[in-house]
């Protein structure tokens, strides 16, 4: 644990917590040998310190140590940064270059973000990790390297392998041992440690006293979550530093420093999926409910008009047992009790009489009618026959007055146009 208390003050490295102690125990224990190793963690936690370690004590710290940051380099020269280029290769290429893997040659390469590397470069990064080979661009004559590779990335590796992002060979070569460096919000007892050395060197910088956190306002720091991690401390203690006047800051003062500090104490968000289609699978199910009624009453539809037709209750009820259960349910019933639902059924292709409240089923679509054509009772009368007296009764009750009518009748004026004029009314 000693060598680790050196290794801290030696890189000025401020924390106690295990999963860091662990890390740097790693890096000190890889050093040495010539592994590649794969830094992870988020933004802002500090990978870039790993690499300087692990180059310092190794047998490459006499050489170079070049650290790249592969995501601010544009696709089209970055094969060319890193490789280097023969004169006249491309468009501008005035003369031959050496690229990061010549120059440090014998030394260390720090690919920071290498997740963002093109899939062209990765294929070059990958004969470099397996023989020490690589070409320059716009040369057929191959090169040899001893280089000490160290990368580092912020991404969730397995996803951007599985999206085809990231070569999964390459991963494996990148990641012979993997250091995974803690989230600040995961090293509570370093989060208030930290934020006064950076206090204290932005007092010497500014030369102004060193800024003091109240009671409250240590409790805000440690329950905050801080998505930017070190790097956004860091810039809190600066901007507090400067900004203010007096030198102990309370709860109110730092939380006006502290974006969305009032969810501090809330769940992480994981994953970042909803951003099209956000509410595309309710949208589906509701769909499908509202599709699966449109059947249901179409169904019913039919086993009413065969009912009607047929006039055999009881050889139609059980070919569609299946139907009857799903949509009046599964409840045992007495006879008498399933003659009645039928019979309820029935009466939504019944003729309203003048003095019910019920309008005619009405198909909003094509605005038909699906009647059967004759009902035997007691005393015969056509559907059509009922429908002419209904129209007429309701015409002289309302004098005439169309609209009042059809409203009476449960059905729309352009409706009632046609039958009048259907019956000659």
């Amino acid at each position: 644990m000693s060598n680790i208390q050196a290794i801290k003050q030696r890189f000025e490295i401020i924390g106690n917590d295990a999963k860091l102690n662990r890390a740097l125990e790693k890096a000190t224990q890889v050093a040495p040998t010539d592994i590649s190793v794969l830094v992870t963690g988020e933004s802002g936690v500090g990978k870039e310190s790993i690499p300087k370690i692990i180059h310092a004590l190794s047998h490459r710290k006499h050489a170079k140590y070049i650290a790249v940051n592969c995501g601010a380099i544009p696709e089209g020269t970055i094969d060319s940064e890193l490789f280097g280029h023969e004169k006249g290769a491309f468009t501008g290429a005035t003369q031959t270059r050496s690229g990061y893997f010549e120059v440090a040659d014998g030394g260390t390469i720090f690919l920071d973000e290498v997740g963002e590397l093109p899939l062209t470069t990765q294929v070059r990064l990958l004969r470099v990790l397996e023989n020490g080979e690589f070409l320059k661009v716009g040369s057929s004559q191959v090169q040899k390297t001893d280089i000490r590779i160290v990368a580092a990335t912020n991404v969730n590796m397995f996803e951007a392998i599985e999206k085809e992002k990231f070569r999964e060979d390459l991963y494996y070569r990148l990641s012979t041992v993997e250091i995974g460096i803690p989230p600040l919000r995961e090293r509570k007892e370093d989060i208030h440690l930290l934020f006064r050395k950076f206090a204290s060197d932005f007092g010497k910088k500014y030369k102004m006293p060193t800024i003091r956190l109240e009671d409250d306002a240590v409790q805000l720091l440690l329950k905050y979550r801080w998505p930017g991690n070190i790097r956004q401390l860091r810039n809190i203690a600066e901007q507090i530093s400067v900004l203010e006047e007096g030198r102990s800051i309370s709860l109110i003062t730092l939380n006006g420093y502290l974006p969305n500090s009032n969810n501090s104490n809330l769940p992480a968000v994981i994953g970042k999926g909803k951003k099209e289609g956000d509410f595309s699978n309710e949208r589906e199910i509701l769909y499908k409910v509202l599709f699966d009624m449109k059947g249901d009453l179409n169904d019913l539809k039919k086993l009413t008009l065969s009912l009607l037709k047929n006039n055999d209750t009881e050889k139609v009820q059980e070919e569609n047992e299946t139907l009857i259960q799903k949509i009046y349910g599964n409840n045992e019933k007495d006879e008498d009790q399933e003659e009645e639902e039928i019979a309820d059924s029935l009466e939504v292709l019944q003729l309203p009489q003048p003095n019910e409240e019920q309008p005619y089923l009405q198909q909003q679509q094509d605005d038909r009618y699906h009647f059967a054509e004759e009902i035997e009772e007691e005393e015969t009368l056509s559907l059509q026959e009922k429908e002419v007296e209904l129209i007429k009764k309701s015409l002289e009750r309302n004098r005439g007055k169309r609209k009042a009518a059809a409203t009476e009748l449960g059905i729309s004026e352009r409706t009632l146009y046609r039958k009048i004029k259907q019956y000659d009314l």
